[in-house]
């Protein structure tokens, strides 16, 4: 699987560029799944008006959806445990991208193991996962203590998927998130054992295997 891993979407032409290098062929001919789940577990993000939004290619702020793909389903990973995967895994093997909204980053971890696409996920080497925030943290080792908000019913600490081994603070200096300054970065990554990238709303990263390209119209910096 290939990553564009973004704090916020395909916001400038360098990640759209980016974006486009991964999949090999313009964006009007690919098929995209977008995937809501992580805003349903964030208390401002959804489940209601934020999440269809997102959905419908209604979030000029943070584009995903209304980028001109030839064709965009939804891909409800709450619903996936309660149908049968024929019903479901041909349409994922089928997409060119899975666009992954933003919000709880554990919640959407949580929802990503127990519908079981966790387990598909190495299988989908041509595909492309275009994550935008928590849906960019949620491939990290660990998100960090500032970023834990649900948690799961049986416990746990602040460990994701761990598909690449860097972590990510997303919305770096951010208008309206006052939180989000460099010197916060850098407190956060104090606690995170291992690399770890705080990035920009113009920024994103790319992974391809083992490259990792720092991709930006904007500003960011590693923490070694």
């Amino acid at each position: 699987m290939k990553l564009l891993l973004t704090s916020a979407g395909v916001r400038n032409a360098t990640i759209q560029n980016a974006l486009i290098g991964l999949l090999g062929k313009p964006i009007a001919d690919c098929d995209a799944l977008c995937i809501p789940t992580g805003m349903y577990g964030h208390p401002s993000l959804g489940p209601g008006e934020r999440a269809w939004r997102f959905l419908s290619g209604g979030e000029p702020g943070c584009p995903m959806v209304e980028l001109g793909w030839k064709s965009v389903g939804v891909l409800e990973l709450t619903a996936l445990p309660s149908i049968d995967e024929s019903k479901w895994v041909p349409k994922v093997r089928e997409a060119d991208v899975l666009l992954v909204a933003g919000g709880d980053a554990l919640y959407l971890c949580h929802w990503i193991r127990e519908s079981g696409l966790a387990n598909l996920l190495p299988s989908l080497s041509e595909t492309i996962w275009v994550g935008l925030s928590a849906g960019s943290m949620v491939m990290t080792p660990r998100i960090g203590a500032d970023f834990v908000g649900w948690k799961p019913p049986t416990g746990g600490d602040d460990s994701a998927l761990g598909v690449v081994d860097f972590s990510i603070f997303p919305h770096l200096d951010c208008e309206g998130m006052p939180e989000n300054t460099l010197a916060d970065a850098e407190r956060w990554a104090a606690t995170i054992p291992g690399p770890a990238y705080a990035i920009d709303d113009e920024t994103a990263i790319a992974v391809t295997g083992s490259t990792v390209d720092v991709v930006s119209e904007g500003h960011w910096t590693q923490f070694p």
